[in-house]
């Protein structure tokens, strides 16, 4: 096992916002509280932690270096600069899957709208690290609805990762806002195990326990 000291994580957390205008942008439910607890947990294990969050309303945990961010752009483009010098990537951001084609300057009044917003997709930024990872650990998570398990394994393989954290979102008092959590560790050779239900904070701890990079 690495020498935990040596260990330089980097960790995405929370929500992305893509903007129509000023005042009104695309987002999801994320608080954040799953990475920053991560983020937490990897500190007490001795790494050193790079954590790029989107707009959250957390404290920023004591020993990480905290990069916040808005977009998925200015998530990619943080993620990207500080990938190469990381051991291990763990992405649990919500970043939007889409953004509007066109951001408008100003305010965009009721009556005058259109109807009709045309989106564009976003960088699949563990896609895009993937592609380019030499000795790094990739772990992504997966929050689904339904059917999280198949998701789960499918992005598993098609991202190329190392492990992945499935969770079902939208049940009551898990996922998404919530101070508790219930999730499935998937490995790239198959191999799953059942974490929780518990608080995200023993979550975090069991889950960097599992994932520390092996040399």
């Amino acid at each position: 096992m690495s020498n935990a000291s040596s260990i330089r994580c980097l960790i995405t957390a929370g929500p992305t916002r893509e903007f129509i205008d000023p005042v009104r942008f695309l987002s999801n439910p994320s608080t954040g509280k799953m990475g920053f607890a991560l983020a937490e947990a990897a500190v007490e294990a001795g790494w050193t932690v790079d954590l790029v969050a989107g707009p959250v309303h957390l404290e920023e945990p004591d020993g990480v270096i905290l990069y916040p961010v808005v977009t998925a752009e200015e998530m990619f483009h943080q993620v990207d600069a500080l990938f190469d010098v990381c051991d291990i990537l763990i992405m649990t951001a919500a970043v939007s899957d889409f953004r509007p084609v066109e951001q408008h300057a100003e305010k965009g009044k009721k009556g005058a709208a259109s109807m009709t917003v045309e989106f564009e997709r976003t960088v699949d930024i563990l896609k895009t690290m993937s592609a380019r990872k030499a000795h790094q650990t990739l772990v992504g998570f997966a929050a689904e609805t339904t059917e999280v398990e198949r998701y789960a394994r499918g992005k598993l393989e098609a991202k190329n990762l190392d492990w992945i954290v499935a969770n079902k979102v939208g049940a009551s008092g898990t996922g998404f806002a919530a101070d508790t959590n219930e999730v499935l560790l998937i490995a790239a050779d198959g191999s799953s195990l059942k974490i929780g239900p518990d608080t995200k904070t023993a979550i975090a701890q069991e889950l960097i326990e599992l994932v520390t990079p092996t040399q």
